[in-house]
């Protein structure tokens, strides 16, 4: 019984703010401080409290796990991927929480075309015998640690070294490997890298990224193998604080491409892969300049740059330029459109191969192809739209590392329909099924998949993708879960899960809102729901959760919400805006105290979060806009919330565990719930990051434990 526990209750220790003639009072910033004993301590009482409120759904929490383990094929490997001379795949297996990865040698005969069949239960070897190379065991790399993640891996262009980088925290720092395959022999380490590595074309060097204290990528680092990191030489460091910085090798092994980004602007660098790092050849050459909102992406196309850019249209065009002439700043006068994105359409990425390139974009609302090939007069001309025919269809291209790839491998889903891997000819149009994601029990014909378009206040149409069980009436009676994103221009497409099953198989509505803010309806979406917009993406998403009532998708009393980190602050805005409309609110990391975070310029990621949400140091209008918004300074006394359980990691680099944890604090103190039907809990876990734990069995039960939530406050505890 949960009856007399009393919720953890930490001590007030007053701060104050003050900006633009503003002053904020803050009793709880003090549990910024995770080293401070009294810190952890509150944490881990939390941890017990909200351990004790859900004792009630731990017979539930159990039967979500078997039901997992129930709808998911036990032994399962990755469709075989070619590189140069080898297959590269992956497999995981029954009693095992992580993965191994292997590499089988291509036939010199075989047609470059059909990947070897794998028996997932004898995954060392093909179906013919052929012996695999064990590449990387995660399992042995995380035994004795509660957390792994890996991260970096990359094969050497000659095949000889594998690199690759282990995080056992959650911190999102890697130890980046070198490996000689041939004897399996580790020769080198680096620590403190991030993400982004690349190969010079002799293979003798590894190009990586460090971060800075505020964990911001902006060195670029070059290590010869078989050296002491010690000596390892910088390559190029951005110095603009509100610029990120990736790194990797161009598909050709021609070029080592550096991109620096803020939230409007963009700049690209070519580094000659076969010159000698530190040499005048062996440096950046910036290929067009940085020009404040341009925003371009290249890829080498042999004697060519394939651009994405902004320069003429805000949706983007595909455009060739020239190499260019090294140590000589381009110019984008030099971009050459080949095809602009109409109406409805957004270009993204593009990807060159020696014989066809693949654009991926947004096409009225969906992620979806095209695929060209080279002409003499044009350079490249559009020859088709990858498509299997669904009409809320996610198509996800799986880019090969591989220059002479010759056909194009892609994913097609959607919220009822599991993922079909598929390879396209780019020259014949033929498509040939590799593997459609097997799911135990699972039969797509029992399940209803719409989209509706539900007006904004503001008179836009919002997509909002919805999926029932077939015996789930709509009549005003069934439960539902929404969930939602919308920043950063993130695309969130609806996507299959086979976890999701046991949610609808107990008759509970599912949906997907695409608030503005992120970037399923092209540029222009994204710009309407950030910065002086951003109160768009809430009202959007609340606007949705009223269509599901309205339409009688989902009972008025029945309706949850979830959404993690930027959803996060999302789920905290609409529980102060519109707390009658939710039942219950599932908070994933949520970035809930945004205002003192943006205001705090040393704090991993906020100087490169001006641009997303606007700079409230110097602008007391955006000052003004984010203190009306923010969570954790906008929760209203009296009012009867959501029973809220928010989680966490105390290894989160991108959202503190000190927000969600003065959340609650504040909540607690404010609202007027009854802790036994409606709590309002924090789960902090104590090593781990941003995605939180890791390992099959443990992603079980964190997922359990969060659904099993959602389904006690909708009635479905059972």
């Amino acid at each position: 019984m949960t009856n007399h526990v009393l919720a953890p209750k930490a001590e007030k220790q007053i701060t104050t703010r003050t900006h633009h003639g503003h002053t904020f009072t803050d009793p709880w910033e003090w549990l910024r401080d995770k080293e401070n004993p009294a810190v952890i301590e509150h944490l881990q009482a939390e941890n017990a409290y909200t351990a004790k409120q859900l004792e009630k759904t731990a017979q539930l929490q159990n039967q979500l796990v078997t039901e997992y383990r129930e709808h998911t094929v036990l032994d399962e490997n990755t469709v075989p991927a070619r590189v140069r001379n080898w297959w590269y795949y992956s497999t995981i297996s029954e009693g095992d929480n992580y993965r191994k990865h292997y590499r089988l040698r291509a036939d010199s005969q075989d047609t470059y075309q059909n990947p070897p069949e794998i028996d997932p239960r004898n995954p060392h070897q093909d179906t013919e015998g052929n012996k695999a190379q064990l590449l990387i065991d995660e399992n042995a790399l995380a035994e004795g640690k509660e957390f792994l993640k890996l991260a970096n891996v990359d094969i050497s262009p000659d095949d000889r070294y594998l690199t690759y980088g282990v995080d056992n925290s959650g911190d999102e720092r890697f130890t980046q490997i070198i490996l000689d395959t041939l004897n399996g022999q580790e020769i080198d380490h680096i620590d403190d890298v991030v993400y982004g590595v690349a190969w010079s074309a002799s293979s003798n060097c590894l190009y990586y990224t460090r971060a800075n204290e505020s964990w911001r990528p902006y060195q670029v680092w070059v290590h010869r193998i078989g050296q002491p990191a010690e000596t390892d030489q910088l390559v190029y460091e951005e110095t603009d604080e509100t610029y990120w910085m990736g790194i990797a090798s161009s598909r050709d092994g021609n070029w080592i491409i550096i991109e620096c980004a803020s939230g409007n602007t963009s700049e690209t660098f070519l580094i000659d892969a076969h010159a000698h790092a530190g040499s005048y050849e062996g440096r950046p050459t910036s290929v067009a300049g940085r020009h404040y909102g341009l925003e371009y992406t290249i890829e080498p196309a042999g004697d060519h740059l394939l651009v994405v850019h902004n320069l003429n249209n805000v949706d983007s065009e595909l455009a060739w330029m020239p190499l260019p002439t090294p140590g000589v700043t381009g110019n984008p006068k030099h971009f050459q459109t080949l095809t602009s994105a109409t109406e409805g359409q957004r270009y993204q990425n593009v990807y060159a191969y020696a014989g066809h390139a693949v654009v991926e974009l947004r096409s009225q609302g969906n992620a979806a192809a095209l695929y060209l090939l080279p002409d003499p007069d044009k350079k490249w001309v559009i020859e088709g739209e990858i498509k299997l025919g669904n009409n809320i269809e996610t198509i996800e291209v799986q880019p090969s590392e591989w220059w002479w790839e010759p056909q194009i491998r892609f994913v097609s889903q959607s919220l009822k329909t599991p993922p079909t891997i598929a390879d396209i000819d780019p020259i014949t149009g033929q498509v040939h099924t590799r593997k459609i994601k097997e799911t135990p029990g699972y039969k797509p014909e029992n399940y209803i998949e719409e989209r509706i378009w539900v007006q904004a206040e503001d008179g836009a149409k919002i997509p909002l993708t919805i999926i029932r069980h077939r015996d789930t009436p709509q009549d005003g009676t069934a439960p539902g879960i929404i969930w939602g994103y919308g920043s950063y221009e993130v695309c969130v497409d609806p996507v299959w899960s086979p976890i999701r099953q046991s949610v609808l198989d107990r008759g509970v509505v599912w949906a997907l809102a695409n608030p503005r803010g992120g970037g399923e309806m092209g540029r222009r979406w994204y710009e309407n729901g950030r910065t002086l917009a951003k109160k768009n993406t809430f009202s959007d998403f609340i606007a949705c959760s009223r269509a599901l009532i309205d339409g009688k998708y989902v009972a008025p009393t029945k309706l949850a919400a979830n959404g993690g980190s930027a959803g996060g602050l999302l789920m905290g805005a609409i529980a102060n805006q519109a707390p009658e409309l939710y039942r219950a609110i599932l908070a994933q990391v949520p970035f809930v105290d945004a205002l003192t975070t943006i205001l705090k310029p040393e704090l991993p990621l906020t100087a490169g979060e001006w641009e997303e949400w606007g700079n409230p140091i110097t602008d007391p209008d955006v000052y003004k806009y984010m203190s009306e918004y923010t969570p954790y300074e906008n929760v209203r006394d009296g009012q009867e919330y959501p029973a809220i359980l928010a989680t966490t990691s105390l290894n989160d680099t991108r959202v503190y565990y000190v927000e969600p944890a003065k959340w609650i604090q504040r909540l607690r103190e404010a609202a007027t719930n009854n802790p036994e039907t409606r709590p309002l809990l924090l789960h902090c876990e104590m090593v781990a990051g941003h995605g939180g734990v890791t390992g099959r069995e443990a992603k079980w039960k964190e997922c359990a434990y969060e659904t099993a939530f959602l389904l006690d406050q909708l009635g479905k505890n059972n």
